[in-house]
């Protein structure tokens, strides 16, 4: 899979910009502040239909302009197919596929799939858990385009349920059956949705923890590695406890040797949701905001014994941040896919011996798209085509 033509119309800094681009590896040079982010940021716009940048959509659409529109033409086995997003700021986007205009634009999610490096994920190790819950919704959504449905389905009862547990907080009163009644509803649903999320999250993590585990002690020889996931319930199968690990035992099964066998069965995930909501509902009721389900669920990135929020030094954030990154790309691939790699601005941030370890992890991925402020940047193993931004103009060098 690559990305063979891109095309920008009102797009963060660029009024427009129409590039082709090959397979294999391409350099984006220039100072900062010209444009070169904006580019891969497209590019991963049209993968994700969101930004590693920002959290809304208002910012990628040029000053005084109504709307940005992107088009990438992807070739896939030999297919060619062009995508074209229509960002819309406080109105609904629009998405067309070979010109055709498609219902939603989320129908054309999985037609290109792109893992991204960027100074941004250092949040990743060192952040607020919604970084790392965001990191896997979004490899979930990579994988299976439906996820994003789910994911919309979730923050849609989430929103609900939320609103009449404040409602019934701002009361001050006990809330009567009505409330209740209603309350019982919206637990349901929250259960459904969430038992969905939850165990493709825990079937995720269990996949990913020995890829993780191996991009790190890549990275940083001697190092060690590991997830584990945190429910804000205790999950099927683990009587000790709501944590879950993505290590990988003796048995080869997921999991820390000695635990109990994990069930991710959606019914049952149900069913520990609704418990975990029955056991709050007091404390709920008097703080006006849901409390369980996987919204308040922890990603824990392990470094040895400690947890690498908080313990782990600059360099080590770096290298875990980095195998998270590697894993995805390692996990998509065997789903029988080469996603785009895209790393941007990265190699600045890193010493010689992990810009050279990453060069050798990444080179020979079907496409590479670096953007880097000078040629000194990037490793010499990572050399190919070579454009320059400047001004918002971009032109192929090499």
């Amino acid at each position: 899979m690559y990305v063979a033509h891109l095309a920008l119309q009102d797009f963060r800094s660029y009024e427009s910009a129409e590039i082709a681009l090959d397979p294999g590896i391409s350099t984006f040079l220039g100072p900062n502040g010209q444009g070169k982010t904006n580019l891969v940021e497209a590019i991963g716009y049209v993968a994700l239909h969101g930004s590693h940048r920002v959290s809304t959509d208002a910012p990628l659409v040029r000053h005084g302009a109504p709307r940005a529109i992107v088009r990438a033409g992807v070739v896939r086995d030999e297919r060619k197919a062009l995508i074209e997003l229509e960002i819309n700021p406080g109105r609904a986007n629009r998405a067309r596929l070979n010109r055709s205009p498609v219902q939603r634009p989320r129908e054309v999610l999985g037609m290109l799939r792109t893992v991204l490096f960027a100074p941004e994920d250092l949040v990743l190790v060192k952040g607020d858990p919604g970084e790392r819950r965001r990191f896997l919704d979004e490899l979930l959504t990579v994988r299976a385009p439906r996820f994003a449905g789910v994911r919309s389905d979730y923050d849609r009862v989430l929103k609900q349920r939320n609103a009449l547990l404040k409602s019934a907080a701002q009361h001050r009163r006990a809330p009567g059956p009505e409330v209740l009644s209603t309350l019982d509803v919206w637990d349901t649903h929250l259960a459904r949705t969430g038992a969905e999320l939850l165990g493709a999250r825990l079937e995720l993590v269990a996949a990913l923890g020995p890829l993780v585990a191996k991009a790190y002690a890549a990275l940083a020889p001697g190092g060690a590695a590991d997830l584990e996931y945190r429910s804000s319930v205790v999950l099927p199968g683990r009587s000790d406890g709501a944590g879950w690990s993505g290590e990988t035992g003796s048995s080869g099964e997921a999991g820390r040797s000695g635990e109990a066998e994990l069930s991710t069965d959606r019914a049952q995930l149900a069913e520990a949701l609704l418990t975990g909501m029955a056991e709050s509902r007091k404390s709920e009721l008097e703080r006006g905001v849901s409390l369980v389900g996987p919204h308040r669920d922890e990603l824990v990135l392990g470094l040895g014994d400690l947890p690498a929020r908080g313990y782990a030094s600059h360099g080590e954030s770096w290298s875990f941040a980095l195998a998270l990154r590697l894993a995805s790309y390692e996990l998509l691939r065997a789903d029988g896919d080469d996603p785009v790699l895209i790393l941007d601005d990265v190699f600045a941030e890193l010493d010689s011996g992990r810009r050279t370890r990453l060069a050798d992890l990444v080179a020979q991925a079907e496409q590479v798209l670096i953007t880097a402020a000078v040629p000194e940047d990037v490793p010499e193993r990572l050399s190919g085509a070579t454009y320059e931004v400047a001004s918002g103009e971009v032109t192929r060098v090499r």
